[in-house]
């Protein structure tokens, strides 16, 4: 209920300014290594794995797959989410030699998706926000008529296209400023020639 709070007041501004993660990201793409452009052919399909993950690993798998104990592990947590290894497992073990005794294939994987998302992030803007992280997923679903958020004056777009070449998150401003997509990171309103945003 509460996430669902924050979604209706704030929708995904969540993702462009409270998200350690996001800011983690930010920080490598900054890093000057040659950027990709991803083919709307591979990048709206692959958008829709987060909503996927949403669904499989944080809703239903825990709803319906339970162990012997009767409790379900957090199935995200556990195998995918990067951000958890960063902030927890890797100081963690970096602190403490006895842990390190105890890790096998579970950590060795963890960081191996950590580290494949932080490569990508060089390269790619906020792939983990992109294609996999089920929080910018749930948010995403309030993004359109939450009470923050961004309006396009159409009577002062010029159509140059400026807010869609800076917009990190690829969204086609003029169309659907308020995408699902849309981080509220203000890039566009901020090379914006005519404040239309």
């Amino acid at each position: 209920g509460l996430l669902m709070l924050f979604g209706i007041i704030l929708g995904r501004l969540i993702c462009g300014f409270l998200c350690p993660f996001g800011l983690v990201q930010d920080l490598i793409h900054k890093i000057p290594v040659p950027k990709w452009r991803m083919s709307n052919k591979i990048d709206r399909p692959a958008r829709y794995i987060k909503y996927i993950i949403l669904l499989t690993a944080v809703i239903f798998l825990p709803a319906f797959v339970a162990v012997i104990d009767g409790i379900a592990p957090p199935y995200f947590c556990k195998y995918i989410c990067p951000a958890g290894t960063l902030g927890g497992g890797i100081p963690l073990m970096a602190a403490d030699p006895a842990l390190r005794k105890l890790t096998g294939f579970l950590f060795d994987w963890k960081v191996l998706v950590l580290t494949v998302i932080l490569l990508l992030s060089a390269v790619i803007h906020r792939p983990f926000c992109r294609y996999l992280c089920p929080l910018g997923a749930f948010y995403a679903l309030f993004n359109r008529f939450s009470f923050y958020h961004m309006s396009l004056d159409q009577s002062k777009c010029i159509g140059c296209g400026k807010c869609e070449g800076f917009c990190p998150m690829a969204v086609e401003v003029t169309k659907c400023i308020n995408s699902p997509e849309c981080i509220r990171c203000g890039k566009c309103k901020s090379v914006c020639p005519t404040r239309a945003i």
